[in-house]
């Protein structure tokens, strides 16, 4: 029998909510004059604020569930994927940002707009859209159904409604008035907000084990549960995948991808953008440890038991498991409200970077060979393209949990990677932009569409067999890379 919330949990909630409140209300008092300002946030934001919003955005409701999940199941090997990170950053630094602020760039796709002309950033531009609408969809599902879970005791279609609006509500009160500098420094609180919950359940599982740390590493150490570095063939995250395919995704997802990097966009110059990258990543590793402990911890916990982790029918992680079986009043409440926060920092990232997106990349360009308005009309278009996609990802959240109740299809595994498949056109392209002479409008198109049809023809619910997804971007990349070159210069 799964506990519903008590008199405590409510209190932590809502004090959590009040304190939402009052900061949108506070940074939504900037009087916003310029697409500059609302878009990059006049590029004024501090480096830490910066890092820490990368670090908050890079997570989500997924990421709080899945790394514990991901060591409970197995080892440590996925942090092998921050070494990757860390590598495609130093690639971005050095080769995009210097190019994205050298055209004082207000989103990623601008710079294919200089390279090869206005239709090519479009191209890239509705592929991110497209890419976002249905993977973040499918992250604030995610994020709804966990806090449904535990606020409600159930996953009832009512209640997964709501849990979306306050998901999605919450996100709003950031983005709409103040843009993406209110975006960035509610991100500030949303990852302390989640960070703190992890450090809570790791203090409270730890004194719930009755063993010294001694002996817990020992056991863990014995049970290989420790492994960092994978040699293997098989693993998700060994070191050949880690230096190919994860590779690659990180830096799509770092450098061209306009929900993280409308960030780094927002600092004030080439140095700090660099700057703001490297501290995100050395601080996000120690968040993800935190995790990655709790699922180890989690191991030790349950080792002894016989365990069926499912809800209602519907299979969950192991930390929802112990969330919803184990937390004591008041500590359900704070682990909540960080499932919240870990999916409101996704959300109101990419209400910003898909507005940002359709205004600079899509709408400007159409409406300014036809009318001459001033800066601020593109302020009102975004606040409006704003609401349309938080009505979009809401439905496209729905949609998910529709499709995952009544369907065998694996539709929210496709709409979690189908930002990924985006990339791999996105990588070709922007390798032969910044690497070669090769290519045109026409070829972007193309590639992009290779890019993404060829990670979807790996899939092994198409032809039934499993590439494993690293390779699948490699393969989706070359392909993306070759198209561009049959271009003309």
């Amino acid at each position: 029998m799964y506990s519903s919330f008590s008199t405590y949990d409510w209190l932590v909630f809502g004090a959590y909510f009040l304190l939402l409140l009052i900061t949108s209300i506070i940074l939504s008092r900037a009087k916003i004059k310029t697409s500059r300002e609302f878009f990059v946030g006049g590029n004024s934001l501090s480096i830490l604020a910066v890092a820490i919003s990368v670090l908050a955005t890079s997570q989500s409701a997924a990421t709080f569930l899945g790394a514990p999940e991901y060591s409970y199941r197995g080892d440590l090997s996925y942090l092998g994927f921050y070494l990757s990170s860390f590598l495609a950053i130093i690639f971005i630094s050095y080769i995009l940002i210097p190019r994205y602020y050298a055209i004082k760039a207000l989103t990623v796709y601008e710079l294919l707009n200089v390279r090869y002309g206005i239709k090519a950033s479009k191209y890239a531009g509705i592929m991110f859209l497209l890419g976002r609408l249905f993977a973040s969809g499918a992250r604030l599902y995610i994020g709804a159904l966990a806090i449904s879970m535990i606020i409600f005791s159930d996953i009832f279609t009512f209640h997964i409604a709501i849990s979306i609006a306050i998901l999605m509500l919450s996100a709003l009160a950031y983005t709409y008035f103040g843009g993406v500098k209110s975006v960035i420094l509610s991100d500030v609180i949303q990852a302390i907000t989640y960070v703190g919950a992890g450090l809570a359940v790791l203090v409270y599982l730890y004194i719930s084990i009755d063993m010294d740390f001694a002996t817990i590493s020992s056991k863990l150490y014995s049970e290989n549960k420790l492994k960092i570095v994978d040699f293997s063939l098989r693993g998700d995250f060994n070191i050949f995948t880690l230096f190919s395919g994860w590779l690659l995704l990180n830096i799509a997802a770092f450098g061209l991808d306009q929900d993280m990097t409308q960030r780094v966009l927002s600092c004030k110059n080439e140095k700090e953008a660099k700057q703001s990258l490297v501290y995100s990543i050395i601080f996000t590793i120690p968040v993800v440890v935190l995790f990655l402990v709790v699922g180890l911890l989690l191991y030790i916990f349950y080792q002894e038991a016989n365990l069926t982790q499912s809800f209602q029918g519907s299979s969950v992680t192991i930390f929802m498991y112990y969330i919803l079986n184990e937390m004591p009043d008041g500590l359900r409440g704070f682990v909540t409200v960080g499932a919240i926060a870990a999916a409101l920092s996704s959300t109101n990232s990419v209400l910003g970077a898909m507005s940002s997106v359709a205004v600079t990349d899509i709408y400007r360009p159409w409406i300014e060979k036809r009318l001459i308005v001033n800066d601020y009309h593109f302020v009102k278009v975004a606040r409006v393209i704003i609401l349309v996609f938080a009505i979009l990802l809401s439905f496209m959240a729905m949609l998910s949990f529709y499709w995952q109740q009544f369907s065998d299809l694996p539709l929210l595994s496709f709409a979690l990677g189908v930002m990924a498949f985006s990339y791999s056109g996105l990588l070709g392209v922007y390798f032969s932009a910044l690497f070669t002479s090769r290519g045109n409008e026409r070829t972007v198109l193309f590639a992009l569409i290779a890019g993404f049809l060829t990670v979807l023809s790996l899939q092994p619910y198409i032809f039934g067999f499993d590439l494993g997804f690293s390779w699948q971007i490699v393969l989706g990349t070359v392909v993306s890379f070759g198209i561009m070159q049959l271009g003309n210069k």
